[in-house]
């Protein structure tokens, strides 16, 4: 019989997957089995390696409704097989989560649990609207109340009326569908009408919005502003200071969906400067990064490494290729003594310090041209390995052999094609929902091309803008129809959103 597992019922947050706990990440790290509310931002999942499900509360393309009691079955059923499993659910999961629910399940069939906090939505919702539900001048005190309750209950167990009398912040969670019934019950049981009072949709994420106004007008207020939930409902004195603090939506690229084309095993750093904007990023990886097909060349190369005067990268992908499987076959940085080391920019000078080596050589220009004449005074008569992918330009070895330097390639990993987008990015392209797609290789300029259907491409370059990471790029793109709007000074991701900000000052 397997030995019993263990259920972690971690709270995601509130949508910003940058709230998300270090023991929540921690867990994700480890699990068997991850079971994600529908609420949960699909961003966190890339810290998982685990199977993952979505236990939707509808019936739909993304997942299928699970009934409370099917989500405890299966709790205890993959801890029994021997499983670490994580139960994601949005916000907290015993503020209007029902993790106390999952974790009685859990108890009452001996499973071991631990319960991971998380921030709850109200304290994220304010706090990102520039609203303090608590303040020494307005309110000593915060309620917060369920929106939606049992529907089996015979009675509401919300008295409005102790409510209404109630001097701190009320916070509804879960109420829009029932905006209407619960501001006339305020009302009615005395509140004052002309209390300043909020809701908040899809809060801490790109796409929160929020709708200020008195109590008496927030229903009609809601209703012309098309609000849908998740939301929250804010009613008292605190919603003011909104008007003073409020930041979130600030932010230079707020509400933007930015396309983010690399490779989904390195889209971690795009993704989060995309939420460091205000920007919502999609993963669209148009290529994929492996292995090469054998490692036999490899090994032999890293075997005469000291026959090599140069070694030379020109991609993060290509540092970490050459030296984990240096490293995988027993060597270390004492077999690099005498070698000197070149890259094409900072991002992979940076990969290569993160194994403690630094870059003799780094181009003010990040491009193959410039690290080429760079080079092209020191490698004569010198012995260069360039550690490359399967296929790519080959303007660098070229220009080296003409410098006098002798160049060996060496392929360590493969860059190949995706074969296609989820029908949900072709979707959100064809009905006007992706702003921007960055491009930061020739080959994702050309496989984008190819990845989308007629539909799509024919809103390229009108409600969806393309942005390049280097004229090569951009010259790339053009050659397939591509039309680009900006292009990075910085051959980077950070000049792909640079270049986009400098185009979004000038709409």
């Amino acid at each position: 019989m397997a030995t019993c597992g263990k259920v972690y019922l971690v709270g995601a947050g509130p949508g910003d997957p940058g709230l998300l706990t270090l023991k929540g990440r921690e867990c994700l790290e480890r699990a068997d089995l991850v079971l994600y509310d529908g609420l949960v931002n699909p961003l966190l999942l890339r810290y998982a390696s685990a199977r993952a499900e979505r236990t939707c509360r509808a019936t739909g393309p993304e997942g299928h409704n699970l009934a409370q009691d099917e989500i405890n079955r299966r709790l205890v059923e993959a801890a029994q097989a021997g499983k670490t499993v994580v139960r994601l659910k949005g916000g907290d999961p015993f503020i209007f989560g029902r993790g106390s629910e999952e974790a009685a399940a859990l108890v009452d069939a001996n499973i071991p649990y631990e319960i991971v906090p998380g921030i709850t939505a109200a304290t994220a919702a304010g706090e990102y609207a520039g609203i303090s539900l608590t303040h020494r001048d307005f309110a000593s005190a915060v309620a917060f109340i369920t929106g939606h309750e049992d529907p089996t209950k015979s009675s509401s167990s919300v008295d409005f009326d102790h409510l209404a009398k109630f001097s701190g912040t009320l916070v509804f969670y879960m109420g829009l569908h029932r905006l209407g019934h619960i501001v006339e019950s305020l009302i009615a049981g005395g509140k004052d009408p002309d209390t300043p009072a909020c809701v908040i949709g899809r809060a801490s994420t790109p796409r929160q919005r929020t709708v200020t106004t008195t109590l008496e007008k927030l229903p009609a207020a809601v209703t012309a502003a098309h609000l849908r939930p998740p939301s929250l409902i804010i009613i008292g004195e605190c919603v003011t200071m909104r008007d003073k603090l409020a930041w979130f939506e600030d932010k230079p690229l707020f509400g933007r969906r930015i396309g983010i084309t690399r490779p989904s095993g390195q889209a971690g750093s795009a993704l989060e400067t995309a939420l460091k904007l205000g920007a919502e990023p999609v993963l669209m990886p148009t290529i994929q990064i492996l292995p090469p097909n054998g490692w036999s060349e490899v090994d032999s190369t890293l075997g005469r490494l000291a026959d090599f005067d140069w070694v030379i990268f020109t991609s993060a992908n290509g540092v970490s290729g050459l030296l984990d499987r240096f490293w995988a076959t027993g060597g270390d940085s004492r077999r690099l003594a005498g070698v000197r080391l070149a890259t094409i920019g900072p991002a992979t000078a940076n990969a290569l310090e993160r194994y403690h080596l630094k870059a003799d050589v780094v181009p003010e220009s990040f491009r193959a041209e410039a690290l080429a004449e760079a080079l092209s005074p020191h490698v004569e008569g010198q012995r260069i390995l360039w550690a490359r992918a399967s296929r790519g330009r080959d303007v660098l070895p070229q220009m080296l052999k003409e410098a006098g330097g002798e160049v060996e390639e060496l392929v360590v990993y493969r860059n190949e094609d995706v074969t296609e987008f989820s029908p949900t990015v072709v979707q959100q392209i064809e009905q006007g929902e992706l702003d921007w797609i960055g491009l930061s290789s020739p080959s994702i300029a050309r496989n984008l091309k190819d990845l989308l259907p007629e539909t799509a491409l024919a809103l390229l370059g009108n409600s969806v803008r393309l942005a390049s990471i280097s004229p090569v790029t951009s010259a790339a793109a053009k050659e397939v129809g591509l039309p680009i709007v900006a292009e990075a000074r910085d051959y980077t991701w950070d000049g792909i959103f640079a270049a986009i900000i400098d185009a979004e000052s000038r709409d």
